[in-house]
């Protein structure tokens, strides 16, 4: 992914970002879907280098399931990289290690996931700016495509500081619901907020609609 200068709609905030990666894939043939290239490079560097190319300050990178394969592919990044020691936990316990890792000053926290092949650094900083400039009161934003909720997600410190003072099982879902008022979505009618890949369905499907042909690396276990 090529560097690039994005002129910014607002004055810029410092962002940290937790990557989630740590999943099983049981639904794309227990294989990590991170590792689905893209124009020859994997998704999860794509992502990545997306993050920082938007101007994010730390990123964290949460592994647990295929740590092994992914942790080589990371050789070079500028990364933090936590392993979940229960994966199997779910994403609640891998989102609680990401946020718990984070130690650079900061004003916001960006949740992304790992396996959104189409998301780029201008969706990245559109997200951020309409954060920057939220209304009073809007502690947390999220995409909305045409009804359909779509990733990452933003929200303050202090939201951060809230949901590492819950229980094991408090996350950013079970935040958003005990504090509706405080949530808002950013309203958008670009798709890749909300194009991910749970199945190999879904990498065919995207391959079809979009014309992004996807591919598992030769040597998968590198």
């Amino acid at each position: 992914m090529t560097q690039m200068h994005i002129n910014r709609s607002t004055e810029p905030i410092r962002v940290s970002a937790v990557l989630l990666a740590a999943g099983a894939g049981s639904r794309m043939g227990h294989r990590p879907k991170c590792l689905l290239e893209l124009d020859g490079e994997s998704l999860i560097r794509r992502l990545i280098q997306a993050l920082q190319t938007a101007g994010i300050v730390e990123v964290v990178v949460v592994l647990g399931h295929y740590a092994e394969q992914i942790r080589p592919r990371l050789q070079g990044l500028d990364v933090r990289i936590v392993q979940n020691p229960d994966p199997e936990e779910g994403q609640i316990s891998s989102q609680r290690a990401g946020l718990a890792s984070l130690n650079t000053r900061h004003d916001a926290v960006l949740v992304a996931l790992s396996d959104q092949p189409l998301l780029t650094a201008f969706d990245i900083v559109d997200l951020i700016d309409a954060f920057a400039s939220r209304p009073a009161g809007i502690e947390l934003m999220f995409p909305q495509v045409d009804g359909q909720r779509g990733n990452p997600v933003i929200f303050s410190r202090s939201v951060r500081d809230q949901i590492l003072a819950g229980d094991a099982q408090f996350g950013g879902r079970q935040w958003q619901a005990a504090n509706r008022a405080k949530v808002s979505p950013l309203l958008t009618r670009n798709p890749n907020y909300c194009i991910d890949l749970d199945t190999a369905e879904d990498v065919e499907r995207i391959s079809r609609e979009t014309g992004h042909s996807l591919c598992w690396p030769a040597d998968p276990a590198r």
